[in-house]
């Protein structure tokens, strides 16, 4: 269940699942000496449930800390967020609505909260698409805004399983939760006994999920998508350059239950 180390690789998957996932962090080389890297792996575009777990990491390259506000009220709210570039067309919009749920975990549920009180969304791009798997996003675009969230969060325990349309913090391994998100696209309840505990749950606009741009593929160095240090070093002028058709949040607001 350890997250895996760099250039090693464990295959206990189907072949089915190997091709769904490849690495979910796309960084090879440090940010700093200090700095932490995580990073899913596939073989040949391949998966399996170990790997397809630490797919499910974040890159922490480069963070900083910001204090995690005292959001934890323990009651559930509604976070709309609006999309633009759907299917990598300018013009394209949406929004969906995402349900934290604090019974499930609450530490979490309080993190997220936190980082839409603070507008931390508005402007990232969801720089990961992998169709039938996870969609990936939480770099700010402004690295100076980044750099003040490198404190981690403790963990929550699992309380319900990685289903489609639930909301996750990536993680670098235990107690690295910081400000990456996926959501995920289909059944991945593999990654329950891995530790990838749900915060929340898309309740309405998956359809909209669904049409985040995802023409650039496994991001670096697995594919030629984009690099997450680069991201966190450089911000969105780096991706407006490179990767233009990335879709990204215009914004994002608490609405009433």
């Amino acid at each position: 269940q350890a997250v895996l180390s760099e250039g090693t690789m464990m295959i206990t998957r189907s072949s089915f699942l190997l091709l769904l996932t490849l690495s979910f962090l796309s960084c090879t080389a440090a940010f700093s000496e200090s700095s932490k890297s995580g990073k899913l792996r596939g073989v040949n575009g391949e998966i399996t449930s170990e790997a397809q777990a630490e797919e499910v990491i974040e890159d922490q390259s480069g963070l900083e800390n910001a204090a995690t506000a005292d959001f934890g009220d323990g009651t559930s709210k509604l976070i709309k967020f609006h999309v633009a570039m759907l299917d990598g067309t300018s013009g394209a919009e949406g929004s969906f609505v995402v349900k934290t749920r604090p019974e499930w975990a609450p530490l979490g549920a309080a993190q997220f909260d936190e980082l839409t009180s603070v507008n931390f969304w508005e402007g990232c791009r969801i720089f990961r698409v992998l169709p039938g798997f996870v969609s990936q996003f939480g770099i700010n675009g402004d690295p100076d805004v980044q750099s003040r969230w490198k404190e981690p969060i403790k963990d929550d325990p699992v309380a319900t399983t990685n289903a489609a349309g639930t909301v996750v913090f990536a993680t670098a391994g235990k107690g690295t939760r910081t400000t990456q998100i996926f959501i995920n696209l289909d059944d991945n309840s593999f990654l329950d006994d891995m530790g990838f505990s749900p915060i929340g749950e898309v309740v309405s606009g998956m359809d909209v999920v669904k049409r985040f741009f995802s023409g650039y593929g496994e991001g670096y160095p697995q594919g030629n998508g984009p690099s997450q240090s680069l991201i966190q070093t450089t911000g969105n002028s780096y991706l407006e350059e490179k990767f233009p058709q990335l879709s990204y949040f215009t914004g994002a607001s608490f609405v009433e239950l």
